[in-house]
């Protein structure tokens, strides 16, 4: 299974631990396509010194047509993230986003309402507490698996 992680690069690197901490998990999963977006070295000017703006966004592209499923962390709000979220819901992709509660944001309307509810829908979005995110994923793909 090809996994695309999506978090926050240039929109602020605060949640990189918790980033890290997810794709440990989702490594039991499948192949993360995306697993730089945890690494901790990464600053908020992401890599474009090494590849340029164009080239990223056409990889990133090709690692999205490829995904079987979309994991995102959707606390720090993020460009990039909702536009990868927007360009997956096109794709007909599944989409997980995971919103942590703590964090005293307001999740933007244009991803909570995209949640449609069933646990059967492409479109999922997970409130959680950092220690029951492992918990939270475990759970999302046992039901996929089902599928």
């Amino acid at each position: 299974m090809h996994i695309y992680f999506c978090g926050s690069i240039r929109g602020g690197r605060q949640d990189v631990a918790i980033y890290r901490r997810i794709v440990k998990k989702l490594q039991m999963y499948g192949d993360v396509l995306t697993e730089h977006v945890s690494h901790a070295d990464l600053s908020e000017k992401g890599e474009d010194a090494v590849l340029g703006d164009k080239a990223i966004h056409d990889r990133d592209m090709e690692w999205l047509a490829l995904a079987d499923v979309i994991v995102a962390e959707v606390t720090q709000p993020s460009l990039g993230v909702g536009y990868e979220l927007g360009r997956a819901v096109a794709m007909d992709k599944r989409i997980l986003c995971l919103f942590r509660t703590s964090s005293e944001r307001v999740l933007s309307a244009m991803i909570r309402g995209a949640d449609s509810q069933p646990a059967s829908s492409l479109f999922q979005v997970h409130d959680y507490a950092e220690e029951d995110v492992e918990g939270i994923l475990e759970k999302y793909f046992g039901e996929l698996a089902k599928t």
